[in-house]
C-alpha cells in the first residue's frame, strides 16, 4: 500500500499548505513513538488497537489545534484532531487505502464512506468524537 498511503500523505500536505500554507513533514514511527502512544491512548477510547505496524506519523499546530497523524503497514491513516481551548473540535478520522480490506479491529465499530481524492484515489473513511482530555 506504500503507493496509496503516499497519495493520502499528498492529499492532506495539499491541504495544510493551500487552507494554512504550512508544510507537512512525516518522520519515521519509530524516531517518534511518543505520537504514536498519544493516538493509542486516544484510540482506547473505543477500545481500538491497531494491530498493524506504524509507518510513518506527523504533527501540526495550526489555528489552537493539534492535528497528529499515523499511517500504518496495512495501508490505514488515523489522524486526530485536538482543539486545545475549547472541546469544540476534537476527532479521530480514519481513512482506508484504495484496496485495503477493513481491519478486523475496526470493522464491527465502524462504516465506512467512500470519498474521491485526486492524489489518493477512493478512499473510504469514517470519523468518531473524542470524548476525553488529552
Amino acid at each position: 500500500f506504500a503507493e496509496a498511503l503516499g497519495g493520502l500523505r499528498a492529499s492532506e500536505a495539499r491541504y495544510l499548505k493551500n487552507h494554512h500554507d504550512m508544510a507537512f513533514e512525516t518522520y519515521p514511527a519509530n524516531e517518534r513513538q511518543d505520537l504514536v502512544d498519544y493516538l493509542s491512548r486516544i484510540l482506547l477510547e473505543r477500545d481500538i488497537v491497531i494491530a498493524a505496524k506504524p509507518l510513518e506519523v506527523a504533527e501540526v499546530y495550526v489555528d489552537g489545534m493539534r492535528w497528529t497523524f499515523c499511517y500504518y503497514e496495512s495501508g490505514l491513516a488515523i489522524n486526530a484532531v485536538y482543539s486545545l481551548e475549547t472541546n469544540k473540535k476534537r476527532a479521530v478520522g480514519i481513512k482506508l487505502s484504495v484496496g485495503m480490506e477493513v481491519p478486523e479491529e475496526l470493522a464491527s465499530k465502524f462504516k465506512f464512506a467512500r470519498m474521491k481524492s485526486k492524489l489518493a484515489g477512493e478512499v473510504r473513511g469514517s470519523y468518531f468524537v473524542i470524548k476525553g482530555e488529552y
